[in-house]
């Protein structure tokens, strides 16, 4: 773990607060498609990620789901954060989207290090700020893109976080991280399909030219 710490975190982090992570944080691997944390919970513990992907969803009264945002190697959830220092329950939930290996670090030690390292302390801040800016492009998003443009978006992005260009979801799933309906889904990826942007499989979709 401690080699892959420094890989990652050694930009951001002072050697006695990766020392500190090594001796406090516990390391977790957890397959795709595993709920690493649920709506309605009260947060022990705040993730670094050392590879893989996590998706972060918000559900409505409903129970329909949004995709808010990914988090990648090397970032944290700062709504997680959030939660951690107001000691309220989580409002997101969090998928893994891939493989991923994380370490789960004790929410006492975040304030503690909030004012002993400056490292710490910065990395804090540029996540609040990275996480605000992708929650105004969904934002955005919805308010000012049609379901076309969001749906390629989207899968430009799974591209991206999986860096696989099969795309393993069922048309449903991806209809409830967009929320909105399977058929117009289904309807709008045979769009895609005749315009030669990606090959629907039964069991995948091959993106070729988005």
């Amino acid at each position: 773990m401690k080699e892959e710490l420094l890989a990652t975190f050694s930009n951001h982090f002072e050697q006695p607060l990766i020392d500190e992570i090594l001796e406090e944080g516990r390391l977790m691997e957890v397959p795709a498609g595993e709920t690493i944390m649920d709506i309605g919970q009260y947060i022990r513990s705040i993730p670094l990620l050392l590879s893989g992907a996590i998706k972060v969803l918000r559900e409505d009264e409903e129970g329909d789901e949004l995709l808010l945002y990914y988090l990648e190697q090397g970032e944290t959830c700062s709504v997680t954060m959030a939660c951690c220092m107001g000691q309220t329950k989580s409002e997101i939930r969090a998928i893994t989207e891939t493989d991923t290996r994380l370490v789960m670090v004790p929410v006492q030690k975040m304030e503690e290090w909030m004012g002993k390292y400056k490292g710490w302390r910065n990395y804090v801040f540029e996540s609040y700020q990275n996480r605000l800016n992708e929650l105004l492009q969904t934002v955005d998003s919805i308010a000012f893109k049609n379901l076309d443009q969001r749906l390629v978006d989207y899968l430009k992005k799974k591209v991206e976080v999986t860096n696989d260009n099969q795309i393993r979801n069922t048309h449903q799933e991806i209809a409830y991280d967009l929320h909105t309906s399977r058929v117009v889904v289904s309807r709008l990826l045979k769009k895609l399909e005749k315009m030669k942007k990606l090959e629907l499989h039964r069991n995948y979709i091959q993106i070729v030219n988005l």
